[in-house]
């Protein structure tokens, strides 16, 4: 009996389903017996959203506006998170962070999908099969994605937004731009060092669509307009509550700069902080308070500390220009250190998965030790290879369609350049970690032509 190609596709993607729940559900075995290891999750950022979403819940704070004008430590993060939480503490009955890791590892497994749809949109159905397998099997991405914290569920939106993207470029609708802009700020909600990735988007649609320019105005219009409408709650709410002094997009881009510094070998000299109890001490002296007074990074006058920060560190970095091009090209290194001790400061890559870590002693043994086991041996090797694939893949996809590559890049430079700046974890960029494993599924399936003899793009189905 002949099965049908659509047949075949739909097998392929459960297939790709079920990889990517059992690698991030033996991940998150691991990241749950850590939920009290810092090093492993962030428990003190965590705790900041379940308040949050717990306060919401009893009732005790409102849902979305903020009724003391001197808590600018409210305005740190985003509130899309912690409405995340309470939603979920809601329907579950539960809350805590177990609850909200078993909810997100499932729909991270899904998120995986949104590649093979970027890589078949943008390139063909191979490439997207081939990078939605890698990017189930990928320890960065399965950490993220059992780990109860924003990173994943900005990185699902912005996915499917240069889904959406990309999709508006070769078909040329104002709905997908739309779409693309809506879901881009949803993502800012979450997550604002998303918040001008828009601009990169609507440059890329107006330079590399090819379409008269009437259209690709609209296309760049609607996706810009469709962004700022979606985040415009935000930014009205903190102009209001903290008029004069106005953060409408939210606080942390001094403490960034500044600890950016701090962390790097000349931190000492220049006297700044590498830490966030450093810099609270330096604020008690600034402030001539007490050393036991009780301040946080951001509150009380959180807003005018955080630029006073910002003015210190831009001033440090204008002194040392070349320095810190040193610095910044070390930074984004490190973003791509995917085997190997983890880059100073930029966090773990993930973990892979072995029967000792996300088994329980009872299962040390048998077959399913055996798999879990194998699956780990293939990351440890993905992990060594894929850069040079991902790197091969980029300049194959450039130069066989190099329009909708541009598109694609257009994220992958926004985050180059934004965590390059200041203080970064890898996880900051996960969303360029995930369309990375594109490019390497392009050089894959050139591989792959190749060896069969085939050398045209287009060879294989």
């Amino acid at each position: 009996m002949k099965v049908s190609i659509s047949t075949k596709r739909l097998l392929s993607l459960l297939f790709i389903f079920a990889l990517a729940l059992t690698v991030r559900g033996l991940t998150a075995t691991f990241i749950r017996a850590h939920f009290n290891d810092s090093s492993w999750f962030q428990f003190g950022s965590y705790a900041v959203f379940d308040s949050q979403a717990q306060a919401i819940l009893d009732r005790r704070e409102s849902v979305f506006w903020i009724n003391d004008s001197t808590r600018t430590d409210r305005i740190v993060y985003p509130p899309g998170y912690p409405y995340w939480l309470a939603f979920i503490y809601k329907i579950s009955g539960q809350r805590s962070p177990a609850i909200i890791q078993q909810v997100q590892i499932v729909l991270d497994s899904l998120s995986v999908l949104l590649l093979v749809g970027i890589g078949f949109s943008a390139y063909r159905w191979t490439v997207g099969l081939l990078a939605g397998i890698l990017a189930a099997l990928s320890p960065l991405l399965a950490l993220a994605g059992a780990t109860p914290n924003a990173d994943a569920p900005a990185s699902w939106l912005v996915l499917a937004g240069v889904w959406c993207l990309l999709l508006a470029a070769k078909r040329q609708i104002i709905a997908y731009a739309i779409a693309a802009g809506a879901l881009l700020g949803v993502a800012c909600w979450l997550r604002v060092n998303l918040l001008f990735l828009f601009v990169a988007w609507a440059v890329a649609l107006l330079w590399f669509v090819k379409t008269d320019w009437r259209r690709r105005v609209l296309l760049s219009g609607s996706l810009t307009l469709a962004t700022l409408l979606v985040i415009a709650p935000l930014v009205i709410r903190n102009l209001v509550v903290f008029y004069p002094e106005v953060a409408p997009t939210g606080l942390g881009v001094g403490w960034n700069l500044l600890a950016g510094i701090g962390e790097t070998e000349r931190g000492a000299e220049f006297g700044t902080p590498c830490c966030d109890e450093q810099m609270i001490d330096q604020d008690r002296r600034a402030l001539n308070l007490p050393a036991d007074a009780q301040i946080g990074l951001f509150w009380p006058d959180g807003i005018r500390r955080d630029r006073e920060r910002g003015r210190r560190a831009l001033g440090i970095i204008a002194s040392h220009p070349l320095w810190y091009s040193g610095v910044m090209a070390r930074r984004i290194g490190g973003h791509f250190k995917f085997a190997g001790a983890p880059a100073l400061h930029v966090g773990s890559a993930g973990i892979n998965i072995t029967s000792q870590k996300s088994l329980s002693p009872g299962r040390q043994g048998g077959m399913v030790a055996f798999v879990v086991n194998v699956l780990g041996d293939i990351q440890s090797v993905l992990r060594f290879i894929i850069l040079p694939f991902m790197l091969v893949g980029s300049v194959i996809a450039c130069r066989q369609e190099w329009r909708i590559t541009a598109l694609i890049f257009a994220t992958m430079v926004y985050y180059l350049i934004t965590l390059a700046i200041g203080h970064s974890e890898i996880r900051y960029g996960l969303p360029m970690q995930a369309l990375l494993f594109v490019f390497a599924a392009a050089a894959f399936h050139y591989l792959g032509s190749f060896l069969r003899g085939r050398k045209q793009w287009h060879a294989a189905v």
